[in-house]
């Protein structure tokens, strides 16, 4: 299972003299989105006041967003490091002429531009590389980080569909490779944050959620909602996947299934409870009844600046808790009922196997659907549940099995779909 360690960098995982300020490589994949901008930030700052290494946007990657990719390539070259590879996994966006003209202004190379999926996992398995930035919303960025991990880099892991959809198979490869998996969900990392010193084993894991914009609407309300109101996250900003998953809470049940093959617990050790003001970001209890929380402002450089950092903290860009003001910090219970996801989550985690992969792409569909106007809100995770139910259960697939139920599972919720 993976284990976070609590041991400084070895010098086989930080290259260069450590007599001298080395540099640390970093690829961000998924760099257009809201996660890959941050950490970009991030980036900049630690070059600036890192006493032990510079730091550098080795690659950079996007999808379709031209424009964010460029600024990103821009920023970094004005600052003195342009990236030594910037992929354009949908090459169908510009052609390589046009894009060699358009980065070449900053000084990348034509063999430094690179077109196509594949070229997310080769960046991710580049010796040059010591962290990568595991960014790319949804199953799309399960083969780069599976990669990364089995080349022993530290993963900044973002992407917590690669541990839905095959959590035992990488924390198996992780364990054999010396990669580590280090959270970058604010959940996820405050969890890390308060095992990590810890040499007792945690009696449980209390994840916070905001409860999104639906936290206090009634079912028919719910079942009414048009996707502008389930867009309109009172606290995050994020994509249209994430904020729609949000929504549904979906996106509590896959950080469910992510934190029982992070940590190593069982479904049964995690619960859920909804804080509204995002400040406490997650609450772990131990054999004695202590509960410890990791409490920071709803900003997403302090998680991605300490997976890149750790064991070591410096001054981050995100601001801290102001204290002049006194704060509300109210936890309640998650609603079960009106919010079902969670239950299918606790029930993915249970299982393991192939359950997770099925329950990712049926929702990746789902919310594609809603958004389109296909289907109602309230069908989403009902069409996740029947898409799971209409599935043989496997317990120890391999990547190729995962990969062939993940085609599968999105053929079969758009099925389900039409006979709703």
């Amino acid at each position: 299972m993976t284990k976070l360690s609590n041991a400084p960098p070895s010098e086989s995982e930080w290259s260069g003299d450590r007599s001298e300020r080395s540099t640390v490589n970093v690829a961000v994949l998924g760099a257009t989105g809201s996660i890959g901008t941050s950490t970009a930030e991030v980036i900049a700052h630690l070059n600036q006041i890192d006493p032990e290494n510079g730091w550098r946007l080795w690659a950079a990657s996007g999808h379709s967003n031209l424009e964010v990719l460029e600024e990103l390539v821009g920023r970094a070259a004005r600052d003195g490091a342009a990236p030594q590879r910037v992929i354009l996994s949908d090459p169908s966006v510009i052609s390589p002429q046009a894009a060699a003209e358009r980065f070449g202004t900053f000084g990348i190379q034509v063999d430094g531009l690179r077109f196509g999926a594949e070229q997310l996992v080769d960046a991710a398995r580049d010796p040059q590389v010591d962290v990568v930035v595991a960014a790319i919303v949804g199953r799309a960025g399960l083969e780069s980080t599976v990669a990364a991990v089995q080349a022993g880099k530290r993963v900044a892991l973002a992407n917590k569909e690669t541990l839905v959809v095959a959590g035992g198979l990488v924390s198996e490869q992780a364990a054999n490779s010396g990669g580590q998996l280090l959270p970058v969900d604010s959940e996820h990392s405050a969890i890390w944050q308060c095992i990590a010193d810890s040499p007792s084993p945690a009696r449980r894991l209390i994840l916070t959620a905001s409860g999104g914009p639906f936290r206090s609407a009634s079912a028919a309300e719910m079942r009414d909602a048009t996707p502008e109101d389930a867009l309109a996250h009172p606290t995050w900003q994020m994509g249209r996947k994430i904020s729609i998953d949000s929504a549904t809470m979906m996106n509590k049940a896959l950080e469910i299934i992510e934190a029982r093959w992070l940590f190593d617990v069982s479904a049964d050790q995690i619960e859920v409870m909804i804080h509204p003001q995002s400040i406490i970001h997650s609450m772990v209890e131990f054999q004695d009844g202590s509960v410890l929380a990791q409490l920071s402002p709803p900003d997403m450089r302090l998680p991605i600046q300490y997976a890149l950092t750790h064991p070591r903290r410096l001054a981050c860009p995100a601001p801290p808790l102001d204290r002049r003001q006194s704060w509300d910090l109210s936890l309640e219970p998650a609603d079960l009922e009106r919010f079902p996801a969670l239950t299918l989550g606790f029930e993915v985690a249970r299982v393991g196997g192939t359950a997770g992969a099925v329950v990712n792409a049926a929702n990746e569909v789902a919310v594609g659907l809603f958004l389109s106007g296909e289907i109602r809100f309230t069908d989403i995770v009902p069409l996740c549940q029947k898409t799971l139910e209409n599935h043989t259960f496997e317990q120890r697939p391999c990547l190729a099995r995962l990969l062939e139920l993940d085609h599968w599972a999105r053929q079969e919720a758009r099925r389900c779909a039409e006979r709703l």
